[in-house]
């Protein structure tokens, strides 16, 4: 199962994201749930990226293992973009989550 627990700050604000884990929705190379989850997390940071010019701090690893934090202290119009973007990404991981539940779970924390 991939699980994603979105980290939200007091105000409500994502301020980090962690993805790691596998679907097993299919066999390795044919896995929808995990081709998809992929594509949405790794497309939001490169839009992040690409369209704010904000390096988040990024880890990969093994499993599926993402995690992306937002640094602090960014312009506040700035942080309203990337707060659009990952909003979004949020968004489209609970649909997936709602179609696919027994592959994916999200968590959120504060």
């Amino acid at each position: 199962m991939i699980r994603a627990t979105i980290n939200r700050t007091k105000s409500g604000s994502i301020q980090s994201f962690t993805i790691s884990g596998h679907a097993g929705f299919a066999a390795h190379g044919s896995d929808i749930v995990c081709a998809g989850v992929s594509t949405i997390s790794i497309g939001t940071v490169n839009s992040i990226i690409g369209l704010t010019g904000v390096t988040p701090d990024i880890e990969q690893g093994a499993d599926g293992f993402l995690r992306c934090e937002i640094p602090d202290n960014l312009p506040v119009e700035t942080q309203e973009k990337i707060q659009l973007l990952l909003e979004s990404m949020v968004i489209t991981l609970q649909s997936m989550e709602k179609d696919y539940g027994k592959y994916i779970k999200l968590t959120f924390k504060q």
